[in-house]
């Protein structure tokens, strides 16, 4: 521990935490504007319902886990920090080391909060509550926790000099390719392709999206940890991206379709997102240019993939934030900078990146199935096909949005 306190990096990173906490009910909105209008209540309410259980999971050892002392590179002591011992208002060297460690507590928690959540628009209509709160638990434990002590936590893949600047394997590759696992066991919802394919409120989604992109400014500007120049990089990186993403996605749909629409709008600016994340910290601004376009067009052709497979990933969670985190942390290896620009791209760099995030990937969508597999054990997860038809809105909240 240190005392060597910056009180302007600390108030960059309370900003930087607050506007990560935004991001939450962002997707509540974005997620919520694009369901069915009977499906409402239910996905926002999961993400939401993810503060409560994610905090307090965090408080009662899962910091320790995540960022406690290393047990033989694969996960760290609960013990370290459970009911927030030893966390408090001096630095830690390692982890932030001019903000208070209290502070670095919260910033990594918001990140924890916001990962399931960023499935359940993969497996919306097809999972009662009681089957996401056990997902929510089991995946936080096995699945969360090990990965971020792997990555940010001083475990095996650190060691290997891995790099993910801000989350896109930690966070975007987990869930995503935990999404996949998730459509594939509980498999096509009983539904019409025209009702598959509503969307209650699009104005809604784009307020949604809105809060997503101002809150990514924290996400991905906090992975510095200080207000300096790599925060100032991660912080230009990040919209160039999105807004490259943007344009060349329209151009794509335009030039396939002959045609886009609003949602190809929304859904473009998020893979732009999603796939500069890991490496925000690690590019020029201009290097996110050609970011932002591979973004658009890689995970354009993973939906169409999805598509072809007959999978039913409701709102594209796998091909967009899966996909993304998954080809913007192999990016770190063609286009990977130092703090100070120097150059740490290269194969060697590349193949570390590569078969790491693939080790995650794999991780993440077993883990995802075998927790699915427990829980129905344990109680009914899948929603019946009249309850899918009639929406889970009533069924589990007894409310509706909208006065039918």
């Amino acid at each position: 521990m240190s005392n060597s306190i910056n009180t302007g990096d600390t108030a960059f990173m309370i900003l930087c935490t607050a506007m990560v906490c935004l991001m939450t009910p962002g997707l509540a909105f974005f997620y919520g504007g694009l369901a069915r209008k009977n499906n409402i209540l239910i996905i926002m309410g999961q993400s939401f319902v993810s503060v409560g259980v994610t905090t307090l999971m965090w408080i009662f050892g899962g910091f320790g886990l995540a960022f406690g002392t290393d047990f033989h590179g694969i996960i760290g002591n609960p013990a370290d920090f459970f009911l927030m011992k030893n966390v408090g208002t001096l630095a830690n060297l390692l982890h932030g080391a001019t903000i208070p460690f209290l502070m670095f507590f919260a910033f990594q928690l918001m990140f924890c909060v916001i990962t399931v959540p960023l499935m359940t628009g993969a497996f919306a209509d097809r999972l009662t509550m009681k089957g996401y709160i056990l997902l929510l638990i089991g995946w936080n434990l096995l699945i969360y926790f090990p990965v971020c002590h792997w990555v940010w936590g001083g475990g095996f893949l650190s060691n290997f000099n891995f790099k993910d600047f801000a989350g896109g394997t930690v966070i975007h590759t987990t869930a995503g390719f935990g999404s996949l696992a998730t459509i594939l066991y509980l498999g096509q919802r009983k539904l019409t392709e025209q009702q598959k394919s509503q969307h209650n409120n699009l104005m809604i989604a784009a307020i949604g999206t809105g809060l997503l992109w101002f809150g990514w400014f924290g996400f991905n500007s906090g992975g510095a940890l200080r207000a300096d120049i790599q925060a100032v990089n991660a912080f230009v990186s990040t919209f160039v991206a999105l807004a490259t993403s943007l344009t060349v996605w329209i151009l794509f749909a335009k030039f396939k379709k002959g045609y886009y629409d609003f949602v190809d709008i929304l859904t473009g600016s998020v893979a732009g997102l999603a796939t500069i994340t890991p490496c925000a910290g690690y590019v020029k601004p201009t290097e996110a240019i050609a970011i932002g376009a591979i973004a658009a067009i890689i995970c354009n052709l993973a939906v169409d993939f999805r598509k072809k497979k007959g999978w039913d990933d409701a709102l594209d969670v796998w091909g967009v934030h899966g996909i993304g985190g998954f080809t913007g942390t192999i990016l770190i290896g063609i286009f990977g900078t130092g703090a100070s620009l120097v150059t740490t791209s290269g194969l060697n760099a590349l193949l570390v990146q590569i078969l790491g995030v693939c080790f995650v990937a794999a991780y993440a969508f077993i883990i995802t199935r075998l927790i699915l597999i427990v829980s129905s054990k344990i109680t009914r997860i899948e929603t019946t096909e009249e309850e899918q038809e009639k929406g889970l809105d009533m069924e589990f909240f007894h409310q509706s949005t909208y006065d039918e």
